[in-house]
């Protein structure tokens, strides 16, 4: 039976989501601790991957295993196993073909910005002391939807098939103490959300302007973008899927 479960994580102590060979993962901690509870090897599939120190507020990935009868229990049992970075919310069934990658239609990412020095920050979000202009940095954000192809802020040398993506969300707000970027696709690059997020505090620094967004976009060159910002601001927030999936899987 197929299965997915819901959870969260603090990216920090982690070399990103997916499993590498020499380097402590989310995904690695996360299959362990599944193998051990159910008493045989798991192997997981997320929906996505983030790097490095990149947080995740809301996750998905789906399992096989046979029937588990009180998943309550066992959400109770692994959250009790887990280290404090990880988190799981809850796990519900699914049919056997629902993917956790492939299924998902969009995907959220907030990004934090902090402009006075707090110590409650300093593993959570981008300290920069510069003032910036959040109008300015909505239009550049703006620019982002009349486009579809994102190589400019794609990793070098990345493996993909397409650069295409479908920008349905991108705004600058001000909330409490923090600027927040909060950006939704169907897909993401990789690196893609920091790299939009240091071209853009370029525009808000008056380094640049919302025409070199265009150019920089057009380009398809990633030099000419902005620099990525750290990975301790990034928070992946929301993966959604289909109406009909959430109706009768959960």
């Amino acid at each position: 039976m197929r299965y997915f479960v819901q959870f969260s994580y603090f990216g920090k102590p982690y070399h990103g989501w997916q499993k590498q060979p020499n380097a402590i993962t989310v995904q690695q901690v996360l299959e362990k601790a599944l193998s051990t509870l159910l008493r045989h090897p798991v192997e997981t599939v997320g929906a996505g991957r983030t790097d490095t120190g990149v947080h995740a507020k809301q996750m998905f990935a789906h399992f096989e295993t046979n029937d588990i009868a009180d998943r309550t229990n066992l959400v109770y049992r692994l959250n009790a196993l887990l280290p404090k970075a990880i988190a799981v919310r809850r796990i519900f069934e699914v049919s056997d073909d629902a993917h956790a990658r492939f299924d998902a239609v969009s995907r959220t990412y907030e990004y934090w910005i902090v402009q006075e020095k707090n110590p409650f920050y300093s593993d959570r979000a981008h300290f920069i002391k510069h003032p910036l202009d959040m109008e300015r940095m909505n239009e550049g954000a703006a620019v982002l939807f009349t486009y579809k192809d994102f190589e400019c802020f794609s990793k070098s040398n990345t493996d993909v098939k397409t650069y295409r993506c479908e920008i349905s969300g991108a705004i600058w707000e001000k909330k409490d103490d923090r600027l927040i970027f909060t950006i939704t696709a169907d897909r993401f690059l990789r690196n893609m959300v920091r790299a939009i997020v240091g071209t853009l505090l370029e525009v808000g620094q008056g380094k640049s302007s919302v025409d070199d967004v265009k150019r920089i976009i057009k380009s398809k060159d990633r030099s000419q973008a902005g620099p990525s910002v750290p990975a301790k601001g990034l928070y992946l927030t929301s993966v959604r899927y289909p109406d009909e999936n959430s109706e009768k899987h959960g």
